[in-house]
C-alpha cells in the first residue's frame, strides 16, 4: 500500500488505442506465436514520486474462431509516465484494442524541499 502524506492527491486518466491491426493486416491480426505491443504514456502533470496506476481494457475486437488470450500491464511506472504492454500469444487473434489507465498519487508541493 503507498500513503500519501500531503493534501496535494493527483488523479490523471486516459484512452490509449493500442492497435487496430484488422485494419492494417498487423501481427496481432495475421500472425501466431508470442506477441507484444508497447505504448508511452506521459502524465498531464509530474507526480512528486511515482504513483499508483491502473489499466485495464475499454474494448477489444478478437477472432471468434481463436482462443482469447491477452495479458495487460502498466511497466516502467515514473513520475513523469509509464508504459502499457499488451501480450498475447498461441493462436490468439487480436483485430484492435483499446485500454484505459488511471493514475493516483502526490504531486509536488510549494512548501516541499528540493536539496540535490
Amino acid at each position: 500500500m503507498q500513503s500519501l502524506r500531503n493534501n496535494l492527491i493527483g488523479v490523471d486518466r486516459g484512452q490509449v488505442l493500442m492497435f487496430s491491426d484488422f485494419a492494417e493486416g498487423g501481427p496481432m491480426w495475421t500472425e501466431e506465436g508470442a506477441r507484444m505491443v508497447r505504448q508511452e504514456v506521459t502524465f498531464a502533470e509530474t507526480y512528486r514520486k511515482a504513483p499508483q496506476v491502473m489499466v485495464s481494457l475499454s474494448m477489444f475486437d478478437m477472432d471468434s474462431a481463436t482462443n482469447k488470450r491477452a495479458d495487460l500491464q502498466a511497466e516502467s511506472i515514473s513520475r513523469t509516465g509509464f508504459t502499457i504492454a499488451f501480450k498475447t500469444w498461441g493462436d490468439t487473434r487480436v483485430a484492435r484494442a483499446r485500454v484505459d489507465w488511471m493514475s493516483i498519487g502526490e504531486l509536488a508541493h510549494e512548501d516541499d524541499w528540493n536539496i540535490p
